[in-house]
């Protein structure tokens, strides 16, 4: 079953008086259960793809499918609540809400999703337990470590039980160790049925998954090569 499918998708943006083009006739299929890193160097339009595959932003041209639905046809309404219900992000900067705890910024989601309190609370709980970090839970984000406050995102990201997760530069603004434990929390999730897609320029983030795509000038250029291959074609 197809999750994500891109057709001839660009995106340009208006840069004063010049068009930068983002993508350029992009097209891509992502099955359920896949673990896919998409490898890119700075600007080469891997989070702008992020972007568009979990309806933060609509294409310029193209075809989008999420889980089905055409993109083009769905309300703003519907794609936040696309977004809200089947996927997950997880960002390099965590975007935790700084007054709340941990276990409050993990309730958020369910918030929207009209969960009532008593349920929120238990199934905040569960996942900061998932992940790890149910200790700190009455902790705020400035009260936690970077790979703390990664693991906090990860929980929340799965507040609804998304079928698709989506995390860009998730590792970036931690220490190796942190990355690790961070990598293998996705890798444990994959093997547990969620469709995960990574976006990072770091071959040891993308070594983790079982296909990669390497992307540049916002174009794929490559693939399901192996991490070899995929960091050879990143240097020329």
């Amino acid at each position: 079953m197809k999750v994500i499918t891109l057709r001839d998708v660009t995106k340009i943006y208006r840069l004063g008086k010049t068009d930068f083009k983002a993508l350029d006739g992009i097209s891509l299929e992502i099955r359920k259960g896949e673990f896919i890193s998409i490898m890119g160097p700075s600007g080469s339009g891997k989070s702008t793809l992020l972007h568009i595959m979990g309806c933060l932003d609509r294409p310029t041209s193209g075809e989008v499918y999420v889980l089905g639905k055409d993109v083009r046809k769905l309300s703003d309404n519907e794609l936040a609540n696309l977004r809200n219900r089947k996927i997950g992000f997880v960002f390099q900067l965590y975007y935790l809400l700084p007054n709340l705890t941990a276990l409050e910024n993990v309730e958020v989601p369910m918030i929207f999703a009209g969960l009532p309190k008593e349920k929120r609370v238990k199934r905040a709980m569960q996942l900061l337990k998932l992940v790890g970090v149910d200790d700190v839970y009455d902790h705020k984000p400035v009260e936690l470590s970077g790979g703390q406050r990664q693991r906090v995102a990860i929980a929340r990201a799965l507040a609804n039980d998304p079928e698709i997760i989506l995390a860009d530069e998730p590792t970036g603004a931690l220490d190796i160790e942190s990355a690790e434990v961070v990598m293998n929390i996705f890798k444990k999730l994959n093997k547990e049925g969620k469709t995960v897609v990574i976006i990072t320029h770091d071959p040891k983030v993308a070594a983790y998954a079982e296909r990669i795509v390497v992307i540049k000038g916002g174009k794929i250029v490559a693939d399901g090569v192996n991490i070899d291959e995929a960091t050879e074609i990143l240097k020329k």
